[in-house]
């Protein structure tokens, strides 16, 4: 009798746990794939704000010493090593910069720059602007 009511409870338990439709079967994996920040017509619209100076000589990301003196930015957009043309929307300057660090993971500004391509760029006294973001490549480019 012990073994009929053993089994019967495991009849029963196997049928209220399994799921009685019919499942479809995944025949193929979708690749979902990433931007190709190489190719070169990436263009993006957003706000860049520039580092305070307490950042200075402190370690960025990819573990480079920043320094407010150098032309470089942080962006969660793009990767590391991709040289970007930034350009004020406000005044029309434009500068070329180097990503290298990270933005905090809840900022929602697209660009900060170092306090060199912030005032080339014209707004050091604004603190924030509009700017758009082209992808120029990994590879340093030349000076026109």
């Amino acid at each position: 009798m012990p073994k009929i009511l053993y089994y019967f409870i495991v009849i029963t338990f196997s049928l209220f746990t399994c799921n009685t439709k019919a499942q479809p079967q995944v025949t193929s994996i979708i690749e979902t794939k990433s931007p190709d920040f190489s190719k070169k017509n990436i263009v993006k619209y957003g706000i860049a704000s520039f580092y305070a100076n307490k950042f200075n000589g402190r370690r960025t990301s990819n573990g480079a010493v920043f320094s407010s003196t150098k032309m470089t930015a942080a962006c969660n957009k793009l990767p590391f090593g991709t040289w970007v043309k930034v350009t004020n929307l406000h005044n029309g300057k434009s500068v070329v910069v180097v990503i290298n660090d990270r933005l905090h993971h809840k900022n929602k500004r697209l660009i900060d720059v170092s306090k060199k391509a912030a005032r080339k760029l014209g707004f050091v006294s604004f603190g924030i602007t509009r700017v758009k973001v082209e992808v120029l490549g990994k590879v340093r480019p030349t000076s026109s």
